[in-house]
């Protein structure tokens, strides 16, 4: 590799004497430094944003072939039956049968009839199986989407109003499934990006609290308001302690303790994996059996439920649509963290990959269809699909087997549902949300970072103070605030010489790394763009007085003379940016400051070359490694000095102060090369004669 040699004055030996000085500063050096590429502005290569854009269109374009649209021919096309078959059905018939308990569980939830949450785990988890691309996530009713259901349709309809909840649910579900589709369309999966974990789990946490009290009533055997803001479901369990019932509560407190000594069974030893997949159901066939052989009239059952599968029907009030809105964009917001975030962690642990937008659009196709089919909004759940998981489910076929189950529930079996009592049902939804009351999370954050819990904590109280709606829209701004104050506010360091390398860093994460008197080192952690611009300029400004290394080396100069800027994170510069570099310049340039700037990456060389800046400061100033640079700086310095008026004496100390720093750093090297062995040598890169040579 050719390097660039740029020549400057050298003094050989620090002899005394001007005549002797006169003779050294004939002598030429030269440094050879790798060249760096100047893309033209003409460059074929600049095209590559039209590039982008015709591979966005041949994207957009690939839905149509078979495979994006029906992501389940993946797997069929390598199916095998000896070894996945089994696997799947077992797998299968286990979540379906969790699922028909907590469907009904979660419908009275969302105030709806319970037969409603097994119509919402037929279809939809046909569909899903054909559109999804997650192969063990099990999509039906959740928990927190039905509270979001219930305090939407409370506001629309009165508490008896049955049929016009079903009806609005239904087309709450076909708006969820239409935003999921069109967002999985336009690729905007990447939107989930900008809510940080620690929001999702302080607003997950606080809906879980909110979720298990609102089924005291069933518990406490009286009624309490219904609300998202738990003030007024704690007042309202207060006030109405004088009606309280022991019966449902005693049935409950067992059937819950049953659930969480099962779950926690099924959690923590494998062979007993079978128990917590088994505990919904086994709650509910406890709590049919006490009430046929008892009847106590203190506890209220389910009631009739309807038999046979769900009807075909188009027959939406849209005239409510404008209502919903807002709810709609809640849930498909909330569908996105949850289903999206359980599927690419379950992808991870079986070794395979998906596409969170194809994952939305299967979401949608899944919530569209079901509402053709009586079904409310449904995602992923956590609970369902973690035993899926462990089940040992395969492919989709674990979740068509699933339908197969809520199939012959509702053929053959709801006349049996009719006995269920309602704190059974109750108790497995609390049993479900207790997992989702993630304080081991609070406790990790307040030792790893005190911002973090700090949004936690922001999140969770905000939740439980305003509601859930209300809530998750101020998760997700605290997230957007989170990220923009990262962004505006970007890590600028100073970077210092590690001794013995050519290697520069950090001087406060490495207190041994020095600088060069006369020589300020900046690098910048960020894109650089019109809203950290001026963060930016602040800091290069003061670093220009105080650049925070204990360790300085070289003749002292007086004053800065050199500004390095390090720009090989920086994946990013915008037209700010660049109006900026050049009042920088010019107030350095007043200032008899020279800019030089090192290992900018393509893109960025690409927009300072249009912009003309390597014509303002000097194509010679652009270096590929920062240690290039300094050098070049500081025989710059060693040129200069003679002509800032100095007498001889003077320009002699500078000379022997320069030369006693290079022989200081040679030793160093070479100390640091035998001590350490061949790993410490340097790289081939940096074999490139660079350094200073006769």
């Amino acid at each position: 590799m050719a390097g660039d040699e740029r020549s400057l004055l050298r003094p050989r030996d620090p002899a005394s004497g001007a005549a002797a000085l006169k003779q050294q500063q004939q002598q030429q050096v030269k440094v050879k430094v790798l060249p760096l590429h100047h893309p033209s502005i003409n460059d074929p290569n600049s095209h590559r944003s039209v590039n982008r854009f015709l591979s966005f269109i041949w994207r957009a374009c690939s839905w149509w072939q078979l495979e994006c649209i029906f992501p389940c021919i993946r797997w069929m096309k390598s199916y095998s039956f000896k070894e996945n078959f089994k696997a799947d059905v077992v797998a299968g018939i286990t979540v379906g049968t969790m699922l028909v308990p907590q469907g009904m569980s979660y419908a009275k939830l969302a105030g709806l009839y319970p037969i409603f949450g097994l119509y919402s785990g037929f279809v939809p988890v046909f569909t899903y199986a054909v559109f999804g691309s997650s192969r063990q996530l099990a999509i039906g009713p959740v928990a927190l989407v039905s509270l979001l259901v219930y305090n939407c349709l409370s506001k629309i309809s009165k508490p008896d109003e049955d049929k016009k909840r079903a009806e609005l649910a239904v087309l709450l579900a076909l708006m969820v499934g239409l935003l999921q589709c069109l967002m999985g369309l336009l690729r905007l999966g990447w939107l989930i990006r900008f809510v940080s974990h620690s929001v999702i789990s302080g607003f997950t946490t606080a809906s879980a609290i909110i979720i298990g009290l609102s089924q005291a009533n069933y518990f406490l055997g009286y009624e309490i308001s219904r609300s998202s803001n738990i003030i007024p479901l704690i007042k309202s369990i207060i006030d109405g302690y004088r009606e309280f019932k022991w019966q449902p509560f005693l049935m409950g407190s067992v059937v819950l303790a049953i659930l969480l000594v099962m779950k926690h069974l099924g959690k923590s030893r494998k062979r007993f994996m079978v128990l917590r997949a088994a505990g919904p159901l086994t709650a509910v066939v406890f709590g049919t059996i006490f009430i046929k052989l008892f009847r106590p009239s203190s506890i209220t059952l389910v009631g009739p439920i309807p038999q046979g599968l769900p009807k075909f029907s188009v027959d939406y009030e849209f005239k409510y649509a404008k209502e919903l809105l807002s709810t709609a964009l809640v849930i498909t917001g909330v569908a996105i963290l949850e289903s999206v975030g359980i599927a690419k962690a379950l992808a991870a642990k079986n070794g395979y990959e998906i596409d969170s937008n194809q994952e939305l659009f299967g979401l949608g196709v899944a919530n569209v269809l079901g509402s053709l089919f009586q079904a409310y909004p449904t995602t992923g759940s956590f609970s369902r699909s973690a035993v899926s998981h462990d089940s040992g489910a395969k492919t989709g076929l674990a979740g068509i087997a699933s339908g197969f189950i809520i199939a012959s529930a509702l053929l053959f079996l709801t006349p049996l549902f009719s006995d269920i009592p309602q704190c059974a049902l109750a108790a497995i939804v609390v049993s479900a949300v207790i997992g989702l009351v993630d304080y081991a999370e609070a406790f990790f954050l307040w030792r790893v970072n005190k911002k973090d819990f700090l949004l936690w904590l922001a999140a969770s109280l905000n939740t439980l103070y305003f509601g859930i709606e209300i809530g998750v829209l101020i998760a997700v701004a605290l997230s957007l605030v989170f990220v923009i104050h990262e962004s505006a506010n970007p890590h600028v360091a100073v970077l210092g010489r590690l001794p013995g390398t050519t290697v520069y860093r950090n001087v406060k994460q490495y207190p041994d790394a020095y600088t060069y008197l006369g020589i300020v080192i900046v690098r910048v952690d960020a894109p650089i763009y019109f809203a950290n611009i001026s963060f930016i300029k602040d800091k290069l400004r003061k670093y220009e007085f105080n650049s925070g290394s204990n360790a300085i080396r070289g003749a002292d100069t007086g004053q800065i003379q050199f500004i390095i800027l390090d720009l090989s994170p920086v994946t990013y510069i915008d037209s700010t940016a660049i109006h900026a570099l050049k009042e920088l310049y010019q107030e350095y340039k007043v200032r008899d400051i020279q800019m030089a700037i090192s290992n900018p990456n393509e893109q960025v060389m690409r927009t300072l070359a249009k912009a003309g800046i390597p014509d303002l400061i000097g194509r010679e100033w652009y270096f590929v490694r920062v240690h290039d640079a300094v050098r070049v700086c500081r025989l710059h310095m060693r040129e200069q000095s003679p002509k800032a008026g100095a007498n001889s004496s003077e320009v002699t100390t500078l000379n022997i102060d320069w030369l006693k720093t290079e022989e200081r750093d040679r030793a160093e090297s070479a100390s640091h090369t035998n001590d350490t062995g061949p790993e410490m040598k340097d790289t081939e890169l940096e074999k490139v004669p660079l350094l200073l040579e006769e």
